[in-house]
């Protein structure tokens, strides 16, 4: 079984029992208990198991890509040394909100692993937490495992999300893979490599309290997870992850971009194995989202690539290898994760300038550690030195001792690590003295300081404000904190507002304005006047045309969300939205292509509802309140206790905290200018409002009105047109036709004089593919024929050939040419009577047709 039939066997599976199959979520979690990346198939349904959000669903499976590069679950240590762990990775896993619970998934995990994917049963150990006899019980009772290969053990096998608050025993899953593989005994006492573990049902059913006790949860719930790739390492019966279908793939990208073998030497195949790997967890973290930064995820992803390019440069290689590892990784796992496919330029692009970067570090470190390493004395490299390559170029510490050792010098690492805390100490106490050195540290300082900035903009244009803070972004930009403005900051799709900041000693132009932390706006300016200065007064005031602009897109984006729930159904879910000045972009989930029909009648539906004029209302309320009134919301989203609520005339009432019109009729026209698929059951429109559909129509216009000055006929006649000039041009084509065929029975007559024995073989270069067609059934038609072959070099370029045989020739056009199109190169047709056929090589025409010769039989 592959990686493709695993994921397709176990969605099925639990959807044939009463399961929503959910799509994988982003690698950058949203819960503000999450981890800095999703690490478990859960994370998504931690809002529902919290009892934070209701399901919408009482049971769901999903297959849920996961990376494990930070806190308690990080396996980069172990990469590639052992034979399970990966830091990217993907984990199967079903779910019950409060529906089903051990009697049912116990022996569901059973039938699956060993009735549909093929696990031997009699190989099969299990572990339940030592207090969990209704466990055991349903194993060895229900399922009938037998006693002694079901172990109890302690808190191995006791989930804990915190502290306090859900937590429940859990039945690890685990496979015998044989003595060769270490100690017997079982999971519990037996060796790691010998018992592997790759399914764990957790059954949340106990809320700790802070004293400790354990409570019954009110409603219990089932999260269970089992790694994909340690599946199917069982399953294929390879001795390692990364000898499975979908990670092999990945190694043998390494090998080529290194040119380097496995099973030749054990740090090589570790090195190997590290870039098969990281090529997986940096295309999914690019793909997703994160960047190379030095700061948060951005810093992880950064150490990911250059740990494999510093992988690479340890076995000698001095050309790029990340974009070969980008490729294999869309490659291979493309199909199940299309947005791989989608964003794949893109992430090339970020992957292979953040190596370029990192390898013209190495180089220069490379330069200046060979001049040191001639200088050192005692065949020692001082730490400082060490440090300064690091320090200064960027230059690891593991690729320095790996060069010192090859020319016989040891590294003082601890003269490194006593330079490397010094340096930290430095630092610290240079954050003490200024905000502009670390921009994040500067953010949360004007939040504790200051608190949230409150924004004024939606009941005035222009606010008195005092500057906060200035921090230089760059040599042309800087960043203003106020405490009060009318700028919205970019949020919930909507762009953020542009305009103007002014004190008296100078002014700034606003190019954006986001969010820094959340709740502490942040606007990107550039300095045209004078100078601007923390504490000064400041006039702020926003480019109204612009937000009146973004304003009537925003509030169309949710009239033409209940227009197309109207049209398409209930199931279309908001998937993301762009609310610019110029246009609106809006995603949504539909199973199938909008036809033409469909968007005249969405359009048509939100037109109605502008030209009433109804009035919008936008107001803040509790979250129930907004739910009593029907206030739309979406999985995904994140709402506090108050709430922003939409309700835009007497249909459209949703959750929003953006800006928008008073009244309906301020939207003008609405437009779709496009329509189309961004992945799979996921639609985009693409809209314009106001003024932008006027400017839409008049371009078009113009359009229509330049082709019909080009046919010489009125705009309201570009029809009667086009339709003239098709035809005339069939007319044209028609006698070009009848003209080919004519030339092609005169130069008939030459060729027939050159048959031998009723067979006529030629070539003619510079004949156009269908004139050759044509010539050969005119020579064929030609009295005393029977059979013609013809060759040549057409003017497109490549090799055409035509075969045409009479039809008491006995003989066959197509295995007259089929020789022939295997030497040139190609391939062809197989018609009895009449073969086309083509090829590459025209240096080989002239023995094709000898070829030809042979095949009917005058050679």
């Amino acid at each position: 079984m592959n990686a493709s039939e695993l994921r397709r066997a176990f969605t099925s599976f639990f959807e044939e029992r009463g399961h929503t199959t959910v799509g994988s979520a982003g690698l950058i979690p949203h819960h503000p208990t999450a981890p800095m990346f999703t690490n478990s198939g859960m994370m998504q349904f931690v809002p529902y198991f919290l009892g934070e959000e209701a399901p919408p669903w009482r049971r769901a499976d999903s297959i849920q890509k996961c990376v494990r590069l930070s806190g308690k679950h990080n396996d980069i240590d172990e990469l590639g040394r052992t034979r399970r762990h990966l830091t990217f990775f993907e984990m199967l896993g079903n779910f019950s909100f409060g529906d089903y619970f051990k009697a049912e998934a116990i022996p569901w995990a059973w039938e699956l692993v060993t009735e549909v994917v093929g696990f031997d049963g009699d190989r099969i150990w299990v572990t339940v937490h030592e207090s969990d006899d209704e466990a055991e019980a349903i194993w060895h009772e229900a399922v009938g495992l037998p006693l002694e290969r079901i172990q109890r053990m302690g808190k191995e096998n006791f989930w804990e999300m915190g502290e306090s608050g859900p937590c429940g025993p859990c039945s690890e899953i685990h496979l015998d893979c044989g003595p060769e593989w270490g100690e017997g005994g079982g999971p519990a006492v037996g060796g790691g490599d010998r018992y592997i573990e790759f399914w764990n049902l957790v059954f949340t059913q106990y809320d700790r309290q802070p004293d400790g006790t354990l409570l019954d949860l009110p409603r219990r719930n089932v999260d269970t997870g089992g790694g994909l790739e340690r599946w199917l390492m069982l399953l294929q019966g390879v001795r390692s992850a990364f000898d499975t279908d979908v990670m092999r793939h990945m190694v043998d990208a390494a090998q080529s971009a290194t040119g380097r073998s496995t099973g030749r030497d054990a740090q090589v195949d570790v090195a190997l194995r590290i870039l098969a790997d990281h090529g997986r967890t940096m295309t999914f973290l690019v793909s997703d989202g994160v960047f190379p930064s030095n700061e948060d995820r951005g810093y992880v992803l950064r150490r990911i690539i250059r740990r494999a390019v510093r992988h690479a440069f340890l076995l000698g290689v001095d050309k790029p290898v990340t974009p070969r590892l980008v490729e294999a990784t869309v490659e291979v796992m493309g199909d199940a994760y299309p947005e791989l496919v989608d964003n794949r330029d893109f992430v090339l692009g970020v992957v292979a300038r953040e190596e370029e970067r990192f390898r013209s570090t190495l180089r220069a470190g490379s330069s200046i550690l060979d001049d040191e390493l001639v200088r050192a004395s005692g065949g020692v490299l001082p730490g400082a030195t060490a440090f300064k390559l690091h320090d200064t170029f960027g230059f690891p510490l593991e690729v320095t001792q790996e060069v010192a050792g090859e020319r016989g010098v040891e590294v003082d690492v601890a003269g490194f690590d006593a330079a490397m805390a010094e340096q930290r100490a430095r630092a610290k106490e240079a954050r003490k003295e200024t905000d502009a050195s670390a921009p994040v540290d500067a953010y949360r300082e004007l939040l504790e300081q200051f608190g949230t900035t409150e924004f004024t903009g939606r009941e005035e244009h222009e606010s008195k404000a005092r500057l906060l803070a200035v921090i230089p972004r760059d040599e042309a930009t800087v960043e203003l904190f106020l405490d009060r403005t009318p700028f919205y900051a970019e949020a919930g799709g909507q762009v953020g507002d542009t305009g103007t900041i002014a004190t008296d000693t100078g002014r700034a132009q606003v190019l954006d304005t986001t969010y820094a932390l959340p709740g502490l706006h942040r606007h990107t300016a550039r300095v045209v006047e004078g100078e601007v200065r923390p504490g000064q007064a400041a006039l702020a005031g926003i480019d109204v045309e612009r937000r009146q602009a973004i304003r009537r897109n925003h509030t169309g984006t949710h009239i033409l969300h209940w227009a197309l729930r109207q049209i398409l159904g209930e199931h279309v879910k908001q998937q993301g939205s762009l609310v610019a000045p110029d246009y609106l972009r809006f995603d949504f989930s539909h199973y199938a292509a909008v036809t033409p029909e469909e968007l005249a009648a969405i359009e048509d539906l939100a037109n109605r509802e502008v030209l009433a004029n109804d009035r919008v209302r936008h107001y803040e309320t509790t979250r129930q309140q907004a739910a009593e009134v029907g206030a739309v919301a979406f999985f995904g989203d994140k709402y506090g206790d108050v709430v922003r609520v939409l309700e835009a005339g007497r249909h459209s009432v949703e959750l929003c905290g953006g800006t928008h019109v008073g009244a309906l009729g301020e939207i003008g026209p609405i437009r779709i200018v496009s329509e189309g698929s961004i992945g799979a059951n996921q639609r985009r429109i693409v809209a314009t409002t106001g003024t932008g559909t006027l400017q839409e129509a008049r371009r078009e216009h113009e359009e229509l009105v330049r082709a019909a000055a080009l046919l010489a006929v009125p705009p309201d006649e570009l029809t009667t047109g086009l339709e003239r000039l098709r035809d005339e041009l069939k007319v044209l084509r028609d006698e070009a036709r009848t003209a080919r065929r004519e030339a092609a029975r005169a130069a008939a007559a030459a060729l027939v004089a050159d048959a031998v024995g009723g067979v006529v073989v030629a070539r003619r270069d510079g004949v156009s593919r269908d004139d050759l067609r044509d010539l050969a059934v005119a020579v064929r038609d030609r009295p005393g024929i029977r059979a013609v072959v013809l060759g040549g070099a057409p003017p497109g370029g490549g090799v055409a050939l035509v075969a045409a045989v009479t039809p008491d020739s006995g003989l066959v056009a197509s295995e007259l040419i089929a020789g022939p199109a295997r030497t040139v190169g190609g391939g062809g047709g197989r018609a009895p009577d009449l073969a086309v056929a083509g090829g590459r090589h025209v240096e080989r025409i002239d023995d094709a047709l000898a070829e030809a010769r042979a095949a009917a039989g005058v050679a």
